[in-house]
């Protein structure tokens, strides 16, 4: 009897091993990413509206206290924003959007002043190189006139890629980061941007003129970012398009859309031009959050992304959980060992930027990083690199596990052709 009934634990535990193993269905799985989505969005939303909030304050109230404030508020709205980003590259609804919102690098001269002994003060391949909006209610871009007397989210919006020059990038966190911070002149040294509140301050008090028409800018910047955001967030909701794309068919579409966004972020995008281009040319100019020295947050974050994506549990921004049925889980059940060794690296990743993070919070900002006569430095950066490059080796060895095929990543020449780098 005793016998028996270890027997019948033996068993019960076989089922239960079973059952902790058994495949999720793909629309369960589809569900959790959209909802993941869903969420990241909304608190991207949520943060966005404390940034517009912020903006007003420093707009209508110029000074010290309501200049930082505007600046603290716009580094927290990077945090859930940069872990939407692996939702980009498999939903064309998002990357078709993401130029409004993420777009960089920029030419800031289309905005505002610049410091051109350092910036230039022309460009054969952007008319709009030096237009500096806010100094100039005419502007003459390639012939023609534009009437910018009043700076709003129409004007703003029309001015986004004129001429079909990506870095003529008008609105999104970019330009709002730039209204904020200014040039970061500071090269591979310390020091991010050093705009001073008076750039918003009324009469006398104004530092480089038009502090009127350059806190119009960044309301109108900020006010059209939460809008944008609204509509990526309604996306994402039940009936919205994104969610609706995601759940057709038979859910093979979906799960390589969750795929395609994993790899590519991770590889062509993330390890490749946003950490590896700048790491190989040595270059601070080639850093996604140059103006206030927060690129070691957006990789960190970055990367988080992925993995939240993966097993399916995003933190939200006020401590709750969104969790459900994850890629993960499906991958375990097919492959316990590849599962294992994808949840490893993709730890492995985040933690590598964690130490940038880490490094940034003791002082060493991510330009400074990449400098040329920074080994260790440069070794912190190449470590992300690689740990990047690695969980993707395995991200592509899930597509079989699941039953996908077709998948193709982003690349980058810095990782696929580096000696083309100069």
């Amino acid at each position: 009897m005793k016998f028996a009934k270890i027997l019948g634990i033996a068993a019960l535990a076989t089922t239960l091993g079973a059952q902790a193993y058994a495949a999720p269905g793909a629309k369960d799985v589809l569900t959790t990413y959209a909802d993941i989505a869903h969420a990241g969005y909304e608190d991207s939303l949520t943060t966005a509206k404390q940034l517009q909030t912020a903006v007003d304050a420093l707009v209508s109230n110029p000074s010290q206290a309501t200049f930082d404030d505007a600046k603290s508020a716009w580094l927290a709205a990077r945090v859930p924003y940069q872990q939407t980003e692996v939702f980009r590259f498999g939903n064309a609804i998002v990357d078709d959007w993401e130029g409004k919102v993420n777009a960089w690098p920029l030419d800031e001269g289309l905005i505002d002043y610049v410091e051109t002994d350092l910036y230039g003060e022309e460009n054969e391949e952007n008319p709009a190189y030096t237009a500096n909006v806010v100094a100039n209610p005419s502007l003459s871009i390639s012939g023609e006139t534009i009437d910018a007397s009043t700076i709003d989210a129409a004007l703003i919006e029309s001015l986004h890629e004129i001429d079909d020059v990506e870095s003529n990038v008008a609105t999104g966190y970019h330009a709002i980061e730039f209204l904020l911070w200014g040039q970061d002149l500071n090269g591979t040294e310390a020091g991010a941007g050093a705009r001073a509140w008076t750039d918003y301050a009324a009469g006398d008090a104004c530092t480089n003129d038009n502090c009127d028409r350059r806190g119009a800018y960044l309301k109108a910047a900020s006010d059209l970012l939460v809008s944008d955001l609204e509509w990526m967030t309604a996306q994402w909701t039940d009936g919205g398009e994104a969610r609706a794309t995601v759940m057709e068919g038979d859910g093979v579409p979906g799960l390589t859309a969750i795929v395609t966004g994993m790899g590519s972020l991770s590889y062509g995008e993330l390890a490749g031009e946003r950490t590896k281009l700048g790491l190989l040319l040595h270059d601070p100019e080639e850093e996604h959050d140059c103006f206030s020295d927060n690129t070691h947050n957006s990789h960190y974050y970055d990367a988080l992304g992925i993995q939240n994506v993966y097993l399916g549990r995003y933190t939200r921004v006020d401590g709750s959980v969104v969790e459900g049925a994850s890629l993960s889980d499906m991958v375990a059940a097919k492959d316990e060992g590849l599962d294992t060794e994808l949840r490893a690296k993709l730890a492995a990743s985040v933690l590598a930027g964690k130490a940038m993070v880490s490094r940034a919070q003791a002082g060493e900002h991510f330009d400074q990083l990449i400098a040329m006569d920074n080994e260790d430095g440069n070794a912190v950066v190449q470590t992300f690199v690689d740990a990047l490059v690695d969980q993707t080796k395995s991200i592509e060895q899930i597509v079989a596990a699941i039953g996908v095929d077709g998948i193709e990543f982003e690349g980058s020449d810095s990782l696929d052709n580096p000696t083309s780098i100069n």
